[in-house]
């Protein structure tokens, strides 16, 4: 049995409330006495994208788990790279990686677009996952994860700066059979749908949480909320289950 925790937006910035919600969350998951396999970070980590907020981030992240991370809208890569990866050259392109844990692979993609909140993956990452899934043995457990929800979720806000282009990564998604979920963030609400056959689980969010349309006026996002943190669970029969939990 494989249990990985799933957290998303942190938006780390200079205030200690980001810094808070963030260290209560990686505080909790480092306590628990229960197995846990990973920690899935999809993305906004920074809120500026500065390079002190990643170095605050790679210091918030620390645990004895593996913790595995990608960018999202308010990502800047450059600075990603040297903040919270530790490259010092730094780079542009986009930030794409893959880890091998407790017998399953994790394919972590870029689908940030520089200078937009919306997403797509481009050539590059695409090439990249085609080639990733392409190694992996028959019968391996396969997560995607990235950033944007590539799927309408029925807030007007969230939906309109989605994954848009979808369709390619779709296709080569249901060629794959050893893909168990796409796991998302963005939307800084607990969802859970599907995309090309196959679970879309989507993180609430760490820094605030998304009000829905049929929630009744008031604020677009609340900090009023604790911040959550999803648990997936992929048992030996292959079926996938996700708990979601509040962390207050």
């Amino acid at each position: 049995m494989f249990v990985l925790a799933h957290l998303s937006d942190t938006h780390l910035d200079d205030t200690p409330e980001s810094a808070a919600r963030t260290a209560a969350v990686m505080d909790h998951l480092n306590a628990l006495p229960g197995p846990l396999d990973a920690i899935l970070i999809t993305g906004d980590i920074a809120d500026n994208g500065r390079e002190d907020e990643y170095r605050l981030a790679a210091k918030l992240f620390a645990s004895p788990l593996p913790v595995l991370v990608c960018p999202g809208n308010h990502d800047v890569r450059d600075a990603y790279r040297k903040g919270l990866l530790g490259i010092a050259e730094g780079g542009t392109a986009p930030i794409n990686s893959r880890h091998d844990v407790a017998g399953a692979v994790f394919l972590l993609c870029d689908s940030s677009i520089p200078g937009a909140d919306e997403g797509r993956l481009d050539g590059t990452t695409m090439a990249w996952l085609a080639g990733q899934l392409a190694t992996v043995p028959a019968g391996t457990a396969v997560f995607v994860a990235f950033h944007h929800p590539p799927v309408e979720l029925h807030h007007p806000v969230a939906d309109s700066i989605r994954l848009f282009d979808a369709e390619p990564l779709a296709a080569l998604i249901a060629a794959h059979p050893q893909v168990v979920a796409v796991l998302t963030g963005h939307a800084h609400t607990a969802a859970a749908s599907t995309f090309a056959g196959r679970p879309l689980l989507v993180a609430p969010g760490v820094i605030s949480t998304l009000r829905m349309p049929w929630e009744g006026p008031g604020p677009f996002a609340t900090r009023s909320q604790p911040p959550g943190v999803a648990f997936h669970v992929h048992d030996d029969t292959g079926r996938l289950t996700t708990h979601y939990r509040a962390v207050v």
